[in-house]
């Protein structure tokens, strides 16, 4: 089973490409190292305050790999640097 989140962020500290980059490369290498997924920003890559992420797990049942990919959303949603401002899952 994969399931598949796109979550997109509002950052309103960032004040600069290298501002928001810090805190991306930060909460990504978290979550990578934490849980069992994969992790990639997908849009807005030109734009200093906004991205959007791609988080993806695979796993032998639906279950297992929800939760890794739900715990992985909770602890982006944690941070207190950025605003969740939308999140959709998928199951394919």
């Amino acid at each position: 089973m994969i399931v598949y989140a796109e979550c997109s962020f509002f950052i309103p500290t960032a004040a600069s490409l290298k501002d928001k980059r810090a805190v991306l490369n930060r909460m990504r290498d978290r979550v990578k190292n934490s849980y069992n997924v994969s992790v990639a920003e997908i849009d807005h890559q030109d734009l200093w305050q906004r991205t959007t992420f791609a988080i993806v797990a695979v796993a032998s049942s639906k279950d297992a790999a929800e939760r890794e990919v739900r715990r992985a959303i909770r602890l982006f949603e944690s941070n207190p640097e950025w605003e969740m401002t939308a999140c959709a899952v998928e199951y394919l």
